[in-house]
């Protein structure tokens, strides 16, 4: 991101740095025990960089780079396409650096030297800024990242707290860990305190990693901050159960939100649901289908279908069946892996007169059966040796039909 002579150095080491050096500028003509105090800082500087002398040397290179523009003849067919698609209303400023990315090649320059003279000669404002971030964001552009890293430590960015909250989420998307713990530490530096939202991120960061102590010490330490805790902290911490494969405790966290009327997002009861399910406890997963409809949830066939496969798992044929019958008199149709669920319920009571009944009816609905069941059909009907005459008796209640 930013021109160091060490390559090595981490986000929070170009924070430090530069935060700390463009203070010490700023108040270069303070009194000798502000001097004093700055020691410290001019060490971590010396350590970070080299020495002051290269640290200088960055700054007059910064200083003397001059913004070109690309010429037409050094734009290749991809990269036109790409300038053509950015939105219309776009700044010409903000258009201008777009283009010096889209078209950025590491052999042929270098990024921070690119950001710097796009602030010195385009002055740009944390709009301008948020519109490029926005914009490399939809691209899924492999420099969003530090070109976010450089505008945290600009002036005219104006950086928040919102925005290092921004930059862990997305290091956490890519399961980047260390930069991501990094962007917290640069944050702190800047004297931002955490609050729940980026404790919430981190949370979710640590549950996707694995590392359910910290996510769990990291829940522990937002509840004492103070402010009710929303679905989405409550919500990151049950995913962290149910990834450690603690249900119960996931559930006991479920049901403190319901007590205080905070409800889960759908996708977290539909993963309590699952993993109940993939486990064969019925039981457990009927309480988190009854959670979901007193949540206000209204429940779909792949939900439904979930409630069925945990009692097929469990060997509960009877309950498999009530909980089909239900689905359907709610109106809901079943989906081709809820279907095939249903003929492994006959199939396992041998009960082919019933199944012949479920396909007919199928049939009267206009629901078509999928690879799932179909495959599952004809092998069941070929280990009977029954395929034709199956056939037969579909023709009657064809014709019968019509």
């Amino acid at each position: 991101m930013l021109a160091f002579s060490n390559p090595n150095c981490t986000l929070i080491c170009k924070t430090q740095v530069f935060h700390c050096f463009h203070s010490w500028k700023q108040s270069r003509f303070t009194n000798s025990t502000n001097l004093n105090l700055l020691k410290p800082i001019i060490l971590r500087l010396v350590c970070a960089v080299g020495d002051l002398g290269q640290m200088q040397k960055v700054e007059d290179e910064r200083s003397k780079i001059r913004w070109v523009e690309i010429k037409p003849d050094e734009i290749n067919d991809a990269q036109r396409n790409h300038i053509s698609r950015l939105p219309k209303k776009m700044t010409n400023r903000c258009r201008a650096l777009m283009k010096q990315l889209i078209c950025f090649s590491p052999e042929k320059t270098n990024l921070s030297m690119v950001l710097a003279a796009w602030v010195r000669s385009m002055k740009p404002v944390r709009a301008d800024w948020l519109v490029v971030l926005k914009e490399l964001g939809n691209m899924n552009h492999p420099l969003r990242f530090e070109v976010a890293e450089f505008a945290l430590l600009e002036e005219s960015f104006e950086p928040n707290i919102r925005d290092y909250t921004k930059m862990i989420h997305g290091y956490a998307k890519e399961s980047r860990l260390q930069d991501a713990e990094n962007a917290l530490q640069a944050m702190k530096n800047r004297s931002f305190e955490c609050d729940q939202v980026t404790l919430t991120a981190l949370i979710h960061m640590y549950s996707k990693a694995g590392n359910f102590n910290l996510a769990k010490d990291t829940f522990e330490q937002m509840k004492l901050l103070g402010p009710p805790l929303d679905n989405r902290a409550y919500g990151s911490m049950v995913m962290a159960f149910i990834r450690a494969g603690m249900l119960e405790d996931a559930e006991i966290l479920l049901t403190e939100m319901e007590a205080l009327q905070v409800y889960a997002k759908s996708e977290v009861y539909k993963a309590m649901l699952r993993a109940y399910s993939m486990n064969g406890d019925s039981v457990g997963a009927q309480r988190i289908f009854d959670s979901i409809q007193i949540a206000g949830i209204i429940p779909d066939d792949k939900i439904c279908t979930v409630l069925i496969n945990a009692y097929v798992g469990a060997g509960k044929s009877r309950e498999a069946r009530v909980a089909y019958e239900n689905m359907r008199r709610a109106g809901i149709l079943p989906n081709d892996k809820c279907v095939g669920l249903m003929l492994d319920v006959y199939q396992k009571e041998n009960k082919l007169k019933e199944v012949l009944d479920f396909l007919m009816d199928l049939e009267r609905e206009g629901i078509m059966i999928g690879k799932e069941g179909s495959e599952k059909l004809a092998r069941w009907f070929r280990d009977l040796g029954v395929v034709e005459e199956v056939e037969l008796v579909l023709r009657d209640y064809a014709s019968t039909e019509t």
